[in-house]
Formats: C-alpha cells, sequence, structure tokens
C-alpha cells in the first residue's frame, strides 16, 4: 500500500513541476552551478561593510543571482522574489549600530536571557540530558508517538545539514579562526534557547484520540499567550509563525537543500553537471523522501534515528582522522582560534566583526529560538514536559559546539581560508573584495589553491570544505558527496513533517496529503530549478520564525522557570523512577 501511496505521489509531484517548466513562458535554463551558501546571511562581497560605513543592511539575495537576462518565466518568477526578498532582508538584517544585524541581535539577546533565567540549565542538566536520552527514564506508558532518543534524532536531522559543512568554511573565510570561537559560545547559549521552547511545545500539545500529536510553537504561541490574557496577540503570533514555517519548508527545507546537496554531488559525479541529467537526482530524491514522509513523524523518527548517528558519525570520525594526522598543529590552531577571536585587527570589522560572524554562524546552523524544534519534541513520550526540553538542549552542542566546531578545525589546520586580500572597484563605483592567497598557501600546489581561493570567492562552501579534506584524505570527496546526500536528505524528511503540522494547524487534519504533494513536487523542481532568489526565500522565512517565536516565548519563560524548580527539585531528591537502569 505504501509503494502505491509513494508512486502516486511522485506522479503528482512530478506533474505538478512539469505543468510549471511548461509554462507559455518557458523556464530559462541558467545553469551556472553556483551554491547559494549564506546568500541570505552573507553580502555580495567576501567582507561585510566596516563598523560605521553607509551601508545598515547587507546585500540581499537578489544581488547574488546570475540571470540569462532571456526574460523568461524562471526571470519573471526569480525577480518578484528579489523584490520580496530585499524587503525582508532589508529588515532582518538591519544593523543595529551599524553593526550587528537584527535577525542575529534578536536570536542572541534571546538565549542569553533564557540562559540567565534558567540558571544556566545548559551546564547543570548536561548530564542529566544524556541519561535520559540514552533511555533510563523512558516509560513506555507515557503519552506520544516516539522516544526521547528519536525525538532529538528528528530535531538533529533538521538541522544538521549543508550548514555544518558548507556554512562553516564560509563563516571562517569571512571572519577567520576567531569566529569559532564565538560560535562555540553562542551554541552553548543556544541550547537554553531549545530547552525553553521544546519545554514548552510538550506543555501545550494536543494528544489526539489517535494518539497522533500536535504540538509546536503554533500552539505554545496561541494558547499560552491566551492563558495570560494575550489570546488575539497570541493567535495572530502563531498563525504567523504556521504560515513562515510551510514557506520555510518548501523553500529552505527542501528545494534548496536539493539544489545545493546536487551542486555538491555533482564534483563527484560528473554525470550529474550535465544540464539534462540533473532532473534524475530529483526525481531519485523525491521517491526517496515520499517513501518516509507518508508515514507520518513514527516513520521519519525511525529512518532519522539510523541516519543522523550514522552521518554525524561518519563525519566527525573523518575531521578527527585529519586532526590526528596533524596533531602537532592543533595547539596553533586553537591559538589562532582564540587570538583572532579577540584581535581588534580581524579580518574586517575588528572584534565586533569577527564575534557577529561566529554568532551568526551558530544561529543560523542550530536553529535555537526558531521554534522549528518543538514540533518534532512535541511528540516523544513523557510525563515531564521539561525532561523533554532537557533532551532538546543536547541538539544546539551536537550540531554547533560538536560538528561545526570539527567543520572549522580542519579548515583552521589545513590553512584553507584567506589570509591575503584585494579590493576590486567596478564601473559603477562597487567594491568588491577577493581572497588571493590562502594561509596555507605555502603548501599547495598552484592548481589546488586557485581551487580553493575559487570556492572562497563564488562562496562555495561544501566544495570548499572538500577540497580541504580531500587535500589531507586522497578521495575524501566521494564520502563528502554521500554525507552531503545524507545530511540533505534527513533535512527534508524532519522539515516535511514541521511543514505539514504547521499545514494541518491552518487547514486542518485531512489535508495533510495536498502538503506533502506540493513537499514533494519542490524535491523535484530543487533539482531542475536555478531561480537562487526562490530558494533563498524559503531561507528567509525560516529566520523570520524567530521573531514571533521568541517573543512568546520570553513571556512564557516565568512558566518554565516554574516547572523546572519542581522538576529539579524532584530529580535532585532521586524521585524519579530509573526503567532503563541496568541491573
Amino acid at each position: 500500500m505504501r509503494t502505491v501511496v509513494t508512486s502516486c505521489l511522485l506522479l503528482s509531484a512530478i506533474l505538478a513541476s512539469t505543468l510549471l517548466l511548461n509554462s507559455p513562458a518557458g523556464f530559462a535554463q541558467d545553469r551556472t552551478g553556483g551554491m547559494s551558501e549564506e546568500v541570505v546571511i552573507e553580502t555580495n562581497s567576501l567582507k561585510e561593510p566596516e563598523a560605521g560605513s553607509t551601508e545598515t543592511a547587507p546585500t540581499s539575495p537578489a544581488e547574488n543571482v546570475e540571470s540569462d537576462g532571456d526574460g523568461g518565466f524562471q526571470d519573471q518568477v526569480n525577480d518578484a522574489f528579489g523584490t520580496v526578498n530585499d524587503f525582508l532582508a532589508a529588515g532582518m538584517f538591519y544593523k543595529v549600530g551599524g553593526v550587528v544585524p537584527l535577525a542575529v541581535l534578536w536570536l542572541v539577546m534571546g538565549s542569553i536571557f533564557f540562559t540567565v533565567r534558567m540558571g544556566f540549565i545548559n551546564i547543570r542538566a548536561f548530564k542529566h540530558a544524556i541519561l535520559v536520552t540514552a533511555g533510563r527514564y523512558d516509560n513506555p506508558e507515557d503519552a506520544g508517538e516516539v522516544s526521547h532518543f528519536q525525538a532529538l534524532t528528528s530535531a538533529l536531522s533538521a538541522t544538521v545539514g549543508l550548514g555544518n559543512i558548507a556554512g562553516v568554511a564560509i563563516a571562517i573565510a569571512l571572519g577567520g579562526p576567531g569566529a569559532t570561537f564565538w560560535m562555540i559560545a553562542a551554541g552553548f547559549l543556544g541550547m537554553t534557547s531549545k530547552f525553553v521552547e521544546c519545554t514548552l511545545g510538550q506543555k501545550y500539545r494536543e494528544v489526539r484520540p489517535d494518539g497522533r500529536v500536535m504540538g509546536g510553537a503554533m500552539f505554545y504561541l496561541s494558547r499560552g499567550l491566551a492563558k495570560m490574557g494575550f489570546g488575539p496577540v497570541g493567535a495572530v503570533l502563531g498563525f504567523i509563525f504556521a504560515v513562515l514555517c510551510i514557506g520555510g519548508s518548501f523553500g529552505g527545507g527542501c528545494a534548496f537543500q536539493v539544489n545545493q546537496s546536487l551542486n555538491a554531488v555533482a564534483e563527484s559525479i560528473e554525470f550529474l553537471k550535465d544540464d539534462g541529467n540533473r532532473w534524475i537526482y530529483g526525481a531519485v530524491m523525491t521517491i526517496a523522501v515520499g517513501v518516509v514522509i507518508i508515514g507520518g513523524i513514527r516513520s521519519i523518527a525511525r529512518v532519522a534515528e539510523k541516519i543522523v548517528p550514522t552521518m554525524c558519525g561518519v563525519y566527525v570520525l573523518s575531521c578527527l582522522a585529519i586532526l590526528l594526522m596533524n596533531a602537532g598543529l592543533i595547539p596553533d590552531a586553537i591559538s589562532s582560534i582564540l587570538a583572532g577571536a579577540f584581535s581588534g585587527d580581524a579580518l574586517y570589522g575588528g572584534f565586533i566583526g569577527v564575534l557577529v560572524t561566529g554568532f551568526k554562524r551558530a544561529a543560523f546552523s542550530n536553529e535555537a529560538g526558531v521554534g522549528s524544534a518543538a514540533i518534532a519534541h512535541a511528540a516523544a513520550k513523557t510525563e515531564y514536559p521539561v525532561r523533554e526540553g532537557i533532551v532538546a538542549l543536547l541538539g544546539p552542542f551536537i550540531d554547533t559546539v560538536v560538528i561545526c566546531t570539527m567543520t572549522a578545525l580542519v579548515i583552521v589546520i589545513t590553512g584553507t581560508y584567506p589570509d591575503d586580500f584585494r579590493t576590486d572597484v567596478d564601473a559603477t563605483g562597487t567594491e568588491t573584495t577577493v581572497a588571493i592567497r590562502l594561509a596555507a598557501s605555502d603548501s599547495l600546489d598552484a592548481e589546488r589553491e586557485q581551487s580553493m581561493l575559487k570556492a572562497v570567492n563564488t562562496k562555495k562552501g561544501a566544495t570548499l570544505t572538500s577540497l580541504a579534506m580531500d587535500s589531507q584524505i586522497t578521495g575524501f570527496r566521494y564520502v563528502l558527496a554521500i554525507a552531503v546526500t545524507l545530511f540533505a536528505y534527513s533535512t527534508m524528511i524532519s522539515w516535511s513533517y514541521y511543514g505539514e503540522r504547521c499545514w494541518a494547524y491552518i487547514f486542518g487534519d485531512g489535508s495533510s496529503m495536498v502538503y506533502r504533494v506540493i513537499f514533494l513536487a519542490f524535491v523535484f523542481l530543487g533539482s531542475i530549478v536555478s531561480a537562487k532568489n526562490v530558494l533563498d526565500f524559503g531561507d528567509l522565512m525560516i529566520l523570520g520564525m524567530a521573531f514571533p517565536n521568541v517573543i512568546g516565548v520570553v513571556f512564557l519563560s516565568g512558566e518554565v522557570a516554574a516547572d523546572l524548580k519542581v522538576y529539579w527539585q524532584k530529580y535532585t531528591n532521586g524521585e524519579f523512577v530509573e526503567y532503563g537502569k541496568s541491573k
């Protein structure tokens, strides 16, 4: 039965894509192959404006689009989304004080507030979080759909993705080794944001008669704020969050993942570089995603609990192998990271510039404060909402403190980041900073260095990481191609669940199949559409989720603090039954 349903979904997705592609104007097929790493996060030039610059917001995604100029339907759609992106980016990336993007400041200030408000629970409960995730407190009679471990891996599968491989490389190219320090610091702070929002996700969830769970930010925003007497405000914030999450699932959580992973995989599989063959990758991914998402969170959790540990393990072990091969360079790498973190002579913008780069990378990698993970953690079987929040705080630690840091150390130790630049000025007077030398220039052959510099200047982070690792482990690019595919796949299956729950919140449970067909259509389109602004729009919507979410969570944080106090007292008194403790 599942095979039949999957086939129908696939045919519907491809049909929808074909109808779109065969519109009268036709799609312009511009196959530049450029990956839009951090395109909505970073500026068009390699370096961002200095503090005090006349620029008030980073270059929007629209300015990063390469057009074939034939005025085709894809160009028209791309331009339309570019206009919307300009508007959204102007607000989200408005630089407070001329230095810190508003979206980053919003997330960081929220995480600092939550960390202090919860008494540094990210540190106090770390050991307990590991024990709970390991199953020591799993009661099979608790209401819910998945275990603590499955909920964590489902949430991680949405956050552990190409950003861990590609985004970190670009962050170091922009902010230097010092960005790593602030990335780690932001990861620790983000642990508490995840704790608070996922605790609320559990507290305000709905358990349906058939055992299915509905929960997430849209529920605690609408119901939690209504409980405080702000019903209309909560309803509006919950609706806005749901709309943004649906849009984000189609773009950043789906088409963008296929588009980026295909470009990265094509570096190793020449066959996929041919324009006429790209759809094959899209069709395969559509089938693979469809087989899983029709089963809902239980099916997604079963796949995620296998893929996430495997892909994280393979990637981390590969990084560790490179670090062990260069063990003598680790002290110097750590010294460079610490020196760069506080240096007034950092690559751009001095101390503030490198700090913002590190926090930015972490914020967009682990999604702490965005509210997305609360949807997955709401489905966990547990008697205490706080317990699931404690499990959730491991997410940013694994995603940012461990995996992102592994990538960063490899980039720093191999010296595959720029240490010399030039500034080009075009006919309009626009300045663009171009990397012209890598830190490891003396130990690299000219051809490899040029390939790496090209990856830096075109912001192809996955390519840069692949080249860096391949320079240490011959043939590693093939391993990375597999890892990239798994990262993208796991992200898509989890984001399909996030989007579906928000879709059901607005349109009702009976419409879930409609959402799945649309989602699979975007999976297929991600392999053949080159309109970058359409893809970047999804990322902007994911970022936008943080604004209604953090507002509500700040107001509801008092409830969480009170619940935490009660739970922690019981824990310290040894009142909890340990079901999974070995005899």
